[in-house]
């Protein structure tokens, strides 16, 4: 079969101590630091099989993610800017929705035939950290399309715990094609969810949310923020085409740092003056721009507020600790989506018309155009662009 295959050169930076673990199994654990010119071409691989308790999904729909984009994209000595694990070579996407085509031994719940979407963190079930419903920070944790083989293929093998039926969202569509397709994005939106639901102490209703960026992952939080009974939402982000979706998708006010930066304003101040001077109960990191966004962020915070850090950066920022001393503030980090009810959750959300997450789609590419798609996202003009073999 077809599939995307990305390939760097194992040429660690200056400086930059390797664990033993990293050694042994060529996984660097920050992918920035080790992976240094990253290639990306089509090529021909082997189909997968079926193990144990394993499906094979032929894809039909993959959305392209920031993380897709910072893997092929390079800083100026040519290290990747991804700053996750990542093993290569490994077939690129994990965005993924398609149909069960072949089952193998063991599996009790999927036939071929299903329409299913497919988490990304693998999870061994087993450690501790699993045990404890912490299955995203599984020390064993292997991650598709970056460790394991991802979804720019004509099909892919997972194990059928990792799946979610989805066959609802294409009657809810009327249309087989955009059903399949709105299923690629339970990934991204079950990642807002986690970090909102999950990992934090969630949106009460009445709550006042910023959101700083509004990428797939923003607008993911901005709908499901909404859902959820916020007050108000106010979202930044410097694309006009973006800041336009945020306010689709439920967002009071949409503004871009810049514009307010010529009228002397502040980010900070504009959400205390969308709140009446309270500040943001729940605010979500989802530029990946800590170094800029942080400092807007403390000033911004409400009494007792809370930030979830959804966005990814090699980057170091500071954080004022007294300020969160001084308003019962809280900071927490969010990966991944497994567990925690996200994927089903998400699915119910979409299918019960709660939310709607199809104006997120706002550009469509063939297979043979995943080059030029990964191209496009890095623009970051387009809520989710997604690559079809409907």
């Amino acid at each position: 079969m077809r599939a995307y295959v990305l390939e760097a050169d194992w040429d660690p930076r200056p400086g930059h101590r390797l664990s033993p673990e990293e050694v042994r199994t060529r996984k660097a654990i920050v992918a920035s630091r080790v992976w240094r010119h990253p290639r990306l071409r089509v090529q021909e691989v082997p189909d997968p099989t079926c193990g144990p308790g394993e499906v094979v999904v032929r894809v039909r729909a993959t959305g392209i993610c920031g993380s897709d984009v910072h893997c092929v994209q390079v800083d100026a000595g040519g290290w990747m800017r991804f700053s996750g694990p990542v093993r290569l070579p490994v077939v690129l996407g994990h965005e993924y929705a398609g149909e069960v085509v072949e089952v193998g031994p063991g599996v009790r719940g999927l036939v071929p035939g299903d329409c299913v979407a497919a988490e990304g963190m693998l999870y061994c079930g087993t450690c501790e950290a699993c045990r404890r419903g912490r299955p995203n920070q599984c020390p064993h944790l292997e991650m598709v399309g970056f460790s394991s083989p991802g979804a720019f293929a004509e099909k892919v093998s997972v194990h059928e715990r990792h799946c979610w039926k989805v066959d609802g969202l294409p009657d809810r569509y009327g249309d087989r094609g955009l059903g399949l397709e709105v299923a690629a994005l339970v990934e991204p939106l079950a990642c807002a969810y986690n970090g909102l639901f999950v990992g934090t102490s969630g949106v009460p209703p009445g709550s006042h949310v910023a959101v700083w960026g509004c990428g797939p992952i923003g607008l993911g939080a901005i709908l499901l923020a909404r859902a959820a009974g916020a007050a108000s939402i106010v979202a930044f982000d410097p694309s006009l085409p973006r800041l336009r979706l945020a306010t689709a998708l439920g967002a009071d006010r949409a503004l871009d740092p810049r514009d307010l930066a010529r009228l002397g304003i502040a980010p900070a101040e504009a959400v205390r003056e969308a709140t009446g001077g309270w500040g943001a109960d729940v605010q979500v990191e989802a530029a990946g721009d800590a170094q800029a966004t942080l400092p807007e962020i403390e000033r911004a915070f409400a009494p007792g507020g809370r930030m979830v850090y959804l966005g990814r950066t090699g980057a170091e920022a500071p954080v004022g600790l007294d300020t969160l001393v001084s308003r019962g503030a809280g900071i927490a980090g969010s990966r991944g989506h497994a567990g925690g009810g996200c994927f089903p959750a998400v699915i119910r959300l979409i299918q019960h018309g709660r939310i709607d997450p199809s104006p997120m789609i706002t550009a469509r590419y063939g297979f043979d155009a995943v080059p030029e798609a990964l191209t496009r996202a890095g623009a970051l003009e387009d809520g989710k662009i997604v690559v079809s073999q409907i």
